[in-house]
């Protein structure tokens, strides 16, 4: 079995805003868009008009509308890819070392070329953030987009995962949560950012900010606005008639 680094230097991850997400899924297609065009294999789409289709994505964005006792219901967009796990499961269950993790940024990576396609990381992860290609038959991940936050081909604006660099709402931040005075550390202690299931003990990198609550608006009268009874309309049919009078 693979084994995981003692400590890595950096811990290069994500911060996702919930309170900020609107859902657009942009991340997802940009993600889909860039790992299919440059880093490893391109991501398959098959049948994709047919009775079973079948496509491979490393973000994806699930939907919840939530109700609580004495407040408004609300609609919180939560994006889901791997969290990049300090205690990664999926690498120390990998029987070939496929599945590994870098002690220079900690970043979970899959070696494709020596990935057998056994699904025991994705049977092993918790957070269901590994996908088999069905065309490639090997596991696929988000990767942070190595190949785009190294390269300095790229201008210094681009050198972030695309998701980050394609969020129209800003609700994605990318650093190193390894130093508590980076800007995504900060706004982790800021915000209360909180770790995904953290019952499970893999103890992830990246972050959720949760989303605020949410004021509670009253609701007018809509009745008292259009009622026409008495010698004076009032509500809107008494603005209406004051409004007609002076035409």
């Amino acid at each position: 079995m693979t084994t995981l680094p003692a400590s890595t230097r950096n811990k290069l991850g994500l911060v996702i805003d919930l309170d900020t997400c609107v859902g657009c899924h942009a991340c997802v297609i940009s993600c889909k868009g860039w790992n299919t065009e440059n880093y490893g294999a391109p991501l398959a789409d098959m049948d994709a008009y047919g009775a079973a289709p079948e496509g491979t994505f490393l973000n994806r964005v699930h939907t919840f509308e939530i109700t609580r006792d004495n407040a408004p219901p609300m609609v919180v967009h939560f994006p889901k890819s791997c969290l990049h796990c300090e205690d990664a499961p999926c690498v120390t269950v990998c029987p070939t070392g496929a599945s590994y993790k870098r002690a220079e940024d900690g970043i979970v990576l899959v070696s494709e070329t020596d990935c057998i396609g056994c699904g025991l990381c994705a049977w092993a992860c918790p957070y269901g953030a590994r996908e088999m290609d069905g065309a490639e038959r090997v596991m696929k991940k988000c990767t942070l987009c190595v190949d785009r936050i190294y390269n300095e081909n790229l201008p210094a604006e681009d050198r972030e995962p695309a998701c980050v660099r394609t969020c129209p709402a800003g609700a994605r931040h990318f650093g190193d949560l390894g130093d508590p005075q980076s800007d995504v550390s900060r706004l982790v202690a800021e915000r209360g950012g909180v770790d995904l299931m953290p019952e499970q003990g893999t103890r992830p990198v990246n972050k959720y900010l949760p989303p605020r609550a949410r004021d509670a608006l009253e609701a007018p009268d809509l009745a008292s606005l259009c009622d026409p009874s008495g010698d004076q309309a009032t509500g809107f049919l008494g603005w209406l008639d004051r409004a007609l009078e002076r035409l």
